[in-house]
């Protein structure tokens, strides 16, 4: 009787053994480092930035003289008409029309048109005569100032003004043109001079030459 009991003892102490074993293997927890069933938040990247667009650099232009300047270097001839002289520059194209002799060259021009008058020209009667014509024969015409000046050949009645140019027949531009009139006169004889050229355009020095070197005959 002793010896089954020992038996029982031992027998019941072998199944509790095993019965621990084996739960330990089948119920453990999760280890910290296994990844959950639960949904992850999608990665995100951080956003690209995109290189900035350069544009490329643009070549420098020649420098040159801006439109209608006449160059330092120009060389001037002298142009006799029948009653007076005067300097224009060498080159330019020559045209007449009645009693009006033009130079041309580009955007410039110069007109020289001899008449005669009983009196000298006075900067009151140019206003009273000659202003009310141009103002209806220049395009857009924007009278400047009236004044008497002095060039070496005397006495000088001086207009300046602006107006539109004639179209262009192939650009069909029409260009802002600055206008100086020089009313010349002497024993009955008169000269108009008129140089024209582009608003922007530097061409003191050029019309002075010109204005200063007319001389009557």
């Amino acid at each position: 009787m002793k010896n089954w009991s020992v038996l029982t003892i031992s027998l019941t102490t072998v199944v509790l053994l095993s019965a621990c074993s084996g739960g330990g293997s089948s119920g453990s927890a999760a280890s910290p480092t296994e990844t959950s069933d639960a949904p992850s938040a999608p990665a995100t990247s951080a956003p690209s930035s995109k290189p900035a667009t350069t544009q490329p650099p643009k070549p420098v232009e020649t420098e040159s003289n801006p439109p209608g300047d006449i160059p330092d270097n120009q060389a001037f001839v002298t142009f006799r008409g029948t009653t007076f002289t005067v300097k224009v520059p060498e080159g330019w194209a020559r045209s007449a029309s009645g009693t009006t002799t033009s130079f041309t060259d580009k955007l410039n021009r110069i007109e020289v048109m001899p008449s005669t008058a009983a009196a000298a020209p006075t900067a009151q009667s140019a206003t009273a005569t000659v202003v009310p014509t141009l103002r209806s024969t220049v395009p857009r015409f924007a009278l400047g100032k009236v004044s008497e000046i002095t060039r070496p050949a005397g006495k000088v009645v001086l207009i300046t003004y602006q107006g539109d140019s004639a179209q262009d027949p192939v650009t069909g531009k029409v260009i802002r043109d600055a206008f100086e009139r020089y009313l010349f006169s002497q024993g009955g004889k008169q000269l108009a001079l008129t140089l024209v050229g582009p608003v922007n355009a530097d061409n003191v020095d050029p019309w002075k030459i010109v204005s200063d070197s007319v001389r009557w005959l």
